[in-house]
């Protein structure tokens, strides 16, 4: 199986998983949740992993690809708020930790741009050459 068509089931992979994630061990999601958005941390967590799992949904459909990718893109951004949060919340912790959470900054781009390469490549044909293998 190509590249082009590979990208998007491994995106909707890693959707799913961060998506049952956020059912499984809420409680590190909740601790993300900045503190200006209205109503309980949990409620956030459980909207996110929910959204989460549609958009795996929507990836993993052909006829829904494109749609989904795009708002895997803007859900990506959307998300950042949350990963900066915890870069602020974990600066005094442990070396390891806190690079970790200043790690994640910077690899919400190659998220974003990956979703946008798979809502490009949604409407081109099986087995056609994409950008991205080109």
């Amino acid at each position: 199986m190509p590249r082009s068509e590979r990208s998007p089931l491994l995106l909707a992979g890693l959707l799913a998983g961060m998506g049952v994630a956020h059912f499984a061990a809420p409680r590190p999601f909740d601790a993300l949740v900045p503190r200006s958005l209205p109503g309980s941390p949990r409620t956030w967590t459980y909207a996110s992993g929910v959204a989460e799992l549609a958009l795996a949904a929507g990836l993993a459909l052909p006829r829904t690809r494109r749609a989904a990718a795009l708002a895997t893109s803007a859900f990506f951004v959307g998300v950042f708020p949350a990963n900066v949060k915890m870069a602020v919340d974990w600066r005094h912790r442990p070396a390891p930790l806190k690079a970790a959470a200043l790690g994640r900054l910077p690899l919400q781009v190659p998220l974003v741009l990956w979703a946008r390469s798979v809502a490009g490549n949604a409407g081109a044909a099986p087995g056609a050459k994409s950008a991205v293998d080109a």
